[in-house]
């Protein structure tokens, strides 16, 4: 068999980590774990009552699976619009997005996160001109 030759390969979970966008992830499938091209995927921990930074992943879109408990998100330009995304639910990001999620409950949040980079967080633009305190209003 051609060492180069494509195949499946199953992740084991890895520890738990604080990522740049200021949430706890735990890394799934990457270049560096699976050696993926174009994809990347892991899970984000949301704790009750806490809130990621602004930031924006620059030419990549990401998708959103809510797999427990109902978190929101701030977006637009200025993070103008404000959208619940509960528990069953999946969130769409379009590319180069302004986003600020954050969870107002009194239970942690588990999302499951896919994205159109393979190299996550490399393609992650933070924004902290537009960092602010969303759970107080």
């Amino acid at each position: 068999m051609d060492s180069t030759e494509a195949r499946c390969r199953l992740i084991t979970p890895q520890p738990v980590e604080e990522g740049v966008q200021g949430l706890i992830y735990q890394q799934g499938i990457s270049r560096q774990s699976a050696g993926a091209q174009g994809i990347h995927m892991q899970l984000a921990f949301i704790p009750p009552h806490s809130q990621g930074r602004a930031h924006k992943h620059e030419h990549h879109e990401t998708a959103i699976y809510a797999l427990k408990g109902t978190t929101r998100v701030r977006f637009g330009e200025n993070l103008q619009h404000d959208l619940e995304v509960p528990e069953g639910s999946f969130l769409y990001i379009p590319a180069d997005m302004p986003h600020l999620p954050y969870n107002a409950s009194d239970s942690q949040a588990t999302v499951v996160i896919s994205r159109t980079d393979a190299c996550d967080p490399e393609g992650v633009v933070m924004l902290p001109m537009l960092d602010r305190d969303v759970l107080c209003g």
